[in-house]
């Protein structure tokens, strides 16, 4: 199944500070939902009870008890609908931080189910940490052990992520900025196919996923004063300031001067929002999602 997404706005993850791993809980009857978002920091969520329906890009995806899901970097995620019993543990880590924990994967896109056996130490672990501060060694230690995890429930999930979609992003986290012919080529594809393959396992273009982590690295390379908007611009990949401005104004619907000297930022960061799914804009596409 298919939407067609409202505009994403961007929500980081942690807390402010220097949190590199952080857990946090949601229960339907304390509700506070975010908007359609994404952020530079992967995140897993990992429902405990109840049931819930995400929109990932322009995929719809539905979750039970024991399952898992993972947004990777830079994709736009919502909760759209939910049973009156959910609770669901959220868990993410700095982006770097979780290169460095997977021994330099970029964390890819799955869902996946875990048995029974497993799913009671990580939901342990989960609860000892959730929304507590500088629980970076074991928030790095459940990152880990449900990958680990997540990988070998793969080849039994209907779900399970494309490799040409995982060397993909690979190639683009490595920071490849080659062309979609010459990035099929190197992995020895049709571009059709490696087009294909990422926008059924994404929910949105490789070119529009590539434009968004630019984007990204834009946002991290300013708020580490290492750079001036101009410099930052060029050094995230984009041809021009020119370039950066307007992908940051068709994603973000402001200018990078209005998000991070107007407080258009701050605001996004604290918008919460109940989104239902509008059923006028969902069709079926044969994907089994």
């Amino acid at each position: 199944m298919r939407v067609a997404p409202k505009q994403a706005i961007h929500q980081s993850f942690l807390p402010p500070g220097n949190e590199q791993a952080f857990v946090w809980k949601y229960s339907e009857p304390i509700g506070g939902r975010r908007p359609r978002h994404f952020h530079a920091e992967p995140e897993l969520n990992l429902v405990v009870r109840g049931s819930a329906t995400f929109g990932v890009g322009q995929k719809v995806i539905s979750v039970s008890p024991g399952e898992l899901i993972a947004f990777p970097s830079a994709q736009d995620h919502v909760l759209l609908d939910s049973s009156p019993d959910l609770y669901l543990y959220a868990i993410g880590l700095d982006s770097s931080y979780s290169e460095q924990v997977l021994a330099n994967e970029p964390s890819h896109p799955f869902h996946v189910r875990l048995a029974d056996s497993e799913l009671r130490p990580v939901l342990d672990s989960a609860a000892d940490i959730v929304e507590r501060s500088n629980v970076g060694q074991r928030g790095a230690e459940l990152w880990q052990r449900v990958h680990w995890l997540a990988r070998r429930a793969a080849p039994r999930s209907a779900q399970a992520t494309h490799v040409l979609t995982r060397r993909a992003l690979e190639l683009l986290r490595a920071g490849s900025d080659l062309p979609l012919t010459r990035l099929a080529h190197h992995l020895r594809a049709q571009p059709a196919e490696v087009s294909r393959h990422f926008h059924r396992d994404m929910g949105m273009t490789l070119v529009r996923y590539r434009m968004r982590s630019r984007l990204l690295n834009f946002i991290q390379l300013v708020d580490s004063r290492r750079a001036d908007l101009m410099a930052a611009a060029s050094s995230a990949g984009f041809g021009s300031y020119s370039q950066c401005h307007r992908t940051f104004q068709a994603e973000l619907n402001c200018s990078p001067r209005e998000f991070f000297l107007a407080g258009l930022r701050s605001d996004m960061q604290r918008v919460y929002t109940d989104e239902s799914l509008p059923a006028a804009n969902v069709e079926h596409d044969g994907d089994g999602f």
